[in-house]
């Protein structure tokens, strides 16, 4: 047995060896061998090689074999461990998580944002990386990842760790959601579609499981446990907030953005979006979109090329604008035409004949619902379909109105 051989660096030493032997008799010898000989560093001029230690180590240890040889008749040696013995000593926990890796390894891609650039010194336009992620194999054609990780390109490159690889398009995305949809422009070998379960009926403490790219080690796996549920974070498109998020402590990176959040069944939960983190690095707090807003997204821009939204259709002045004003609620700045708000006779923001401003109608609850800003809004629109009629409460001058609007579909 070697107690200690290492090589740290470009250094090789030891410090000692133990030797066992037993005889076929019964007969025991045991030997140690130390060395005092200080690291012997590789290419330097005077000095011995690694391979040159490791054949006087070799001759050293054969000779002190042989002498035991005479002195015990035939030896017996040690039982060695083998490969295959040490993976079956692997627990049925792990065992399971393997599985899952190769049963899911092939449904997530690695996804690269191409941008044109123009050369600085001679002008000529070149394509050039922007920036990574990954993506979700939804069906032999069809990737789904995060809006956020193909905004701005060109071009989207999709391969697989085994380099396959193709051009996509984007067909699609929901904003709101983080969400698109992409489609591959030739298919690639050995893609298997995602399975996707349901983030219903999810608990805290469930084991979890995040395939993705991070700093473009394609196809990492990490684990953790779902932390929290019912989270909400902000669209970082449309400033609108995604609620019932699913908070994990899975390592999430920059480029695991796309990819998968997985149960212990290999089921697609959530979609890996964002990190809470002071420093850009995982803090252990990573958030995924769910895989029922995730299905109910994409199966509305496959079949209709877009996500179609309930709206009341007006235009309304950014919360900080607000709160400097003293105002609690939604500061209506016009009613667009055509829209359930100008029809239901939403008055907008205007100036008067002097130029002052004078306030529009100032929303402040929905079907009772108090309503202080515009995450309060659209958390309300969030559980309504087209054609709902609301009961908007607002501040109209110096008094309260109620009007009731029909809501419209969204673009």
């Amino acid at each position: 047995m070697i107690e200690s051989l290492r090589r740290p660096g470009g250094s090789f030493s030891w410090k000692r060896f133990e030797l066992h032997f037993v005889s076929t008799q019964g007969k025991r010898a045991h030997y140690v061998v130390s060395s005092r000989r200080p690291s012997i560093d590789d290419g330097k001029e005077g000095t011995l090689s690694s391979t040159d230690v490791m054949m006087r180590v070799s001759k050293g240890v054969m000779a002190l074999c042989a002498s035991v040889v005479l002195q015990l008749g035939s030896v017996q040696s040690l039982p060695m461990v083998s490969s295959s013995a040490l993976a079956g000593s692997l627990t049925s926990d792990e065992n399971a998580v393997i599985r899952l890796f190769k049963a899911t390894n092939q449904s997530v891609v690695y996804i690269t944002n191409l941008a044109f650039r123009r050369d600085a010194f001679t002008m000529n336009t070149l394509e050039i990386p922007q920036g990574a992620g990954s993506g979700i194999v939804w069906d032999p054609e069809t990737i789904v990842t995060n809006l956020h990780v193909v905004r701005g390109s060109s071009d989207l490159m999709v391969a697989l760790s085994e380099g396959e690889e193709s051009e996509a398009k984007i067909v699609g995305v929901d904003q709101d959601n983080d969400i698109a949809v992409l489609k591959l422009a030739k298919p690639i070998p050995n893609l298997r579609p995602i399975k996707v379960g349901s983030s219903t009926n999810l608990s805290v403490g469930q084991s979890t499981y995040a395939i993705g790219n991070p700093f473009g080690l394609d196809h990492t796996l990490t684990t953790g446990v779902i932390s929290g549920l019912g989270r909400e974070i902000t669209s970082g498109a449309t400033g609108r907030p995604i609620s019932q998020v699913i908070q994990t402590d899975c390592s999430i990176n920059p480029g695991n953005s796309g990819g998968p959040l997985l149960n212990s069944s290999g089921e697609m939960i959530g979609i890996n979006t964002a990190i809470f983190s002071t420093t850009g690095m995982n803090a252990g707090v990573g958030f995924a979109i769910p895989s029922d807003t995730v299905k109910n997204s994409v199966q509305q821009i496959l079949e209709n090329g877009k996500v179609s939204r309930p709206l009341i259709g007006i235009t309304f002045a950014p919360d900080a604008a607000v709160d400097q004003l003293g105002i609690s609620g939604i500061l209506v700045l016009s009613a667009k035409p055509g829209s359930p708000a100008e029809a239901a006779g939403i008055i907008g923001t205007q100036r008067d004949d002097y130029g002052r401003l004078v306030l529009g109608d100032i929303i402040i609850g929905v079907n009772s619902v108090p309503v202080r800003n515009s995450s309060d809004l659209f958390r309300v629109l969030n559980t309504c379909k087209v054609g709902d009629t609301l009961d908007l409460e607002m501040l109209r001058g110096d008094s309260k109105v109620h009007v009731d609007v029909q809501l419209g579909t969204s673009n």
